[in-house]
């Protein structure tokens, strides 16, 4: 299939981690990556999908990081476009030779359309109707929303949870319960993780507590509130906020598959190739300690395809890749991919006239990025308002263009669903909440994605069999969100892929390092 000539690298999936491997080595090294992607989309689960002019972010995906490696990363694929006092407009390029080919390549385009744009941060939490801050604090409409006695409540069994902490925290339940008190956990979390996720938060591992929250509490919560009335927040690395706090991000002029869809397009240029609507059925060792070569299936005809390399990158879910390694595995390390649990993901886009709720204030489109409903009586989980991460994301500015997030499991009655019962259930549940009226709504699709969030239940906890086994194929690499069965946002993901390039170049076979991503409070490359 290819010159054998060139050392090979095969990737499994053009997502973030995916995508950025390839990079990487097209850039640092002379290994040609080939890229199967079994859908016909790049980005994985931060692709943007167009319908009808209008784009939808699947998910909500902001471009923030305490790496400055990725931050400068990301300015390098797309220049950030900052407003000038006199209307016009300023394109800051990092790396000047790039603005020069951009410039040689598209002299006739408008340059401004290939940048990042610098967003403010707004999301609230939805619940009783009213709206409260998110992260939650102490304000005084807080206090009002929720009462006088039940305020003092959260004032005790906060004090509880500092004085007498649950020592051994097994559960999310118990992470929660320290970092907020009993009585906050039961009004703002327990309902909407469970929503989330579909069990208990005590049959949910910590673990996802300090992959997702960190080093997140309601104190410093009041902390970060008090201090952002003091000092001017316009560092976009934001490196001492903890990420659920920070005030701006950066994202794509029309969404987050505008980065990776030209981080594609620099990879193909640059001699890859990404192959799509391929499956991977099979790997195949060439001993216990190296993969040979991969079989792929196309996902119209049929028909396989055998290609030899001589690196290996998965970012494929790992119940799938120990299944394509067949009796290579032992029954143990089978029976633990076999109960990894997986939960999967709907938007329905609707567009609008105008939404119900308004902002108090000005009664103009309300600002939030996203909003956390929190109302027991819906299955909705997230709100997502495109206007408000980009107006480009909008075909007309005059329209609102929202996503309702739903979180299921393939094959529950909510996932069987067709397209139209699933946006008449959507439509209702918006109309029961007050949040828009059915007469206002335009249009309207729905999107699933299966295999969106790796769950740290199940067998989860066995999952270290699995890593002790896939660390030993030292031409294998796992990495991403779901190539590692870890909650990672996409900029852990595209460190676990260049620790892997530089791994190879620098011929390291330990592995740890890509564990390592996103396991301390600080990112492990940046101490």
């Amino acid at each position: 299939m290819e010159n054998r000539g060139t050392k090979i690298a095969i990737i499994i999936g053009a997502g973030p981690a995916g995508l950025t491997a390839a990079y990487e080595l097209v850039k640092h090294t002379d290994i040609k990556p080939i890229i199967i992607e079994m859908s016909n989309d790049i980005g994985g689960i931060s692709k943007t999908v167009n319908y009808k002019g209008n784009r939808i972010d699947i998910g909500g995906h902001r471009f923030f990081s305490k790496s400055d490696r990725i931050m400068d990363w990301w300015e390098n694929i797309l220049p950030i476009q900052r407003d000038c006092n006199n209307g016009s407009t300023i394109v800051s390029y990092q790396n000047k030779s790039r603005a020069i080919r951009i410039l040689s390549e598209k002299p006739n385009s408008l340059v401004e359309d290939n940048v990042m744009l610098v967003r403010n941060r707004v999301s609230r939490i939805y619940f009783l109707r009213k709206f409260f801050d998110y992260p939650i604090s102490l304000s005084f409409e807080t206090i009002s929303n929720i009462g006088i006695v039940k305020s003092i409540s959260v004032l005790f069994s906060y004090l509880k949870a500092v004085l007498f902490p649950i020592r051994q925290e097994k559960t999310l339940e118990d992470f929660l319960i320290n970092r907020f008190g009993k009585t906050l956990y039961l009004i703002f979390f327990k309902d909407y993780t469970e929503k989330v996720w579909g069990v208990s938060c005590n049959m949910i591992s910590a673990e996802w507590g300090k992959q997702r929250i960190k080093g997140l509490s309601i104190m410093k919560a009041i902390m970060h509130f008090v201090m952002s009335k003091f000092r001017r927040l316009n560092d976009l690395h934001q490196k001492n906020v903890e990420t659920s706090l920070l005030e701006k991000f950066l994202y794509p002029k029309y969404g987050p598959g505008q980065m990776w869809e030209e981080v594609a397009r620099i990879v193909e240029f640059s001699g890859g190739r990404i192959y799509k609507n391929k499956r991977v059925v099979k790997l195949q060792l060439q001993s216990e300690s190296r993969v040979q070569e991969l079989v792929f299936e196309d996902i119209v005809t049929k028909s396989q395809t055998r290609v030899s390399g001589d690196y290996f990158f998965s970012t494929m879910p790992v119940k799938d890749l120990i299944e394509s390694l067949g009796n290579c595995v032992s029954r143990d390390v089978r029976s633990i991919a076999n109960g990894l649990v997986y939960r999967d993901f709907i938007t329905v886009g609707l567009l609008l006239n105008r939404l119900k709720v308004q902002d108090a204030r000005n009664r103009n489109l309300i600002q939030d990025n996203w909003i956390y409903i929190q109302e027991p009586d819906v299955k909705i989980g997230r709100l997502q308002i495109f206007n408000n991460w980009s107006p480009y994301m909008v075909k007309n500015p005059n329209t609102v263009w929202l996503g309702l997030e739903y979180f299921c499991n393939e094959g529950e009655e909510l996932w069987r669903m067709s397209d139209v019962e699933l946006t008449a259930f959507a439509i209702s549940e918006l109309c029961e909440i007050d949040i828009i009226e059915n007469k206002d709504v335009l249009d309207h699709t729905v999107i699933r994605m299966p295999k969106a969030y790796p769950a740290y239940f199940g067998t989860y906890s066995e999952f270290s069999k699995i890593r002790e086994f896939t660390d030993k194929i030292e031409n294998l690499f796992l990495i991403g969100r779901n190539g590692m069965h870890k909650y990672n946002n996409q900029d852990h993901s595209m460190l676990t892929a260049i620790k892997a390039v530089e791994n190879i170049i620098n011929n390291v076979v330990e592995k740890d390092n890509l564990w390592a991503v996103n396991l301390e409070d600080e990112y492990h490359e940046e101490k």
